[in-house]
């Protein structure tokens, strides 16, 4: 099977490193045309762009300030025209101890959650309100692992967030295939990123190793073939699914 994105326009957001930059590589590689997101990281965004092998688009966004996400997607359409596919891998993991000031522990409950669910939500509410005028439209949400098995008292609004994207997704998946848009889940476990290397800094590299079923951490690169198909239209009976790629450390 020959995947050929040529023509797609696809959104992907906190694209400038990580997961993201992985994904946004192999869409590109694909023939998608990526509109790269980023908040600050102005600099690794740029020296992506120029990497990437088809026209891309640098569409920066702070979706921790949710009037700035607000009637983002209908600007992103009027700037560059009709966006095929969004990928929404966009996050943030706050490490707070259990036993914090409240206020402090609120305050990075509620940034989290504004990143990692709500700016997503908006982003897919204007996205669907496009999607559904041309009757066709992809949704790719990026969860975690973390979902379904929780994580430390530490990340306890990150792997709730987390969970939200799995019943909003699967939500919009169930009501409106109908009108040709399909959204899907995927649930990384450790990958190693930034984000991940800030776990690994405070819980030490074996540990994510003694928890995976493989001798290697998975890698950007792991994930991104998984959401080129999706994006593709080719595993459409799939919407509502979530797809674990954890290297086996958890299985449910």
């Amino acid at each position: 099977m020959n995947i050929s994105l040529k023509n797609h326009r696809i959104l992907v957001t906190g694209a400038s490193r990580g997961i993201g930059r992985g994904i946004a590589e192999q869409l590109s590689a694909s023939g998608a045309e990526v509109l790269i997101h980023f908040n600050s990281n102005l600099e690794e965004a740029r020296s992506l762009q120029e990497r990437l092998p088809n026209i891309s688009h640098l569409v920066p966004c702070d979706l921790s300030d949710l009037s700035s996400v607000k009637g983002w997607i209908p600007d992103l359409i009027k700037a560059y025209g009709p966006i095929d596919s969004i990928v929404n891998n966009a996050g943030i993991a706050i490490s707070i101890a259990d036993d914090a000031e409240t206020d402090d522990w609120t305050a990075a409950w509620l940034k989290t959650m504004d990143v990692n669910i709500n700016a997503l939500a908006i982003i897919t509410k204007e996205f669907i309100e496009h999607a559904k005028s041309r009757k066709n439209g992809r949704i790719v949400n990026i969860s975690s692992r973390a979902a379904f098995r929780g994580d430390t008292p530490d990340y306890l609004a990150y792997a709730a967030s987390k969970a939200a994207i799995v019943s909003y997704t699967k939500s919009i998946a169930r009501y409106y295939g109908k009108e040709g848009i399909m959204a899907f889940v995927i649930a990384p476990g450790f990958t190693r990123t930034d984000m991940a290397q800030d776990f690994m800094d405070q819980y030490g590299e074996a540990y994510a190793l003694n928890d995976i079923a493989l001798p290697t951490l998975t890698e950007p690169k792991d994930i991104a073939p998984m959401v080129t198909l999706l994006c593709s239209g080719f595993a459409d009976h799939a919407t509502g699914c979530t797809i674990d790629i954890n290297a086996g450390s958890y299985v449910h």
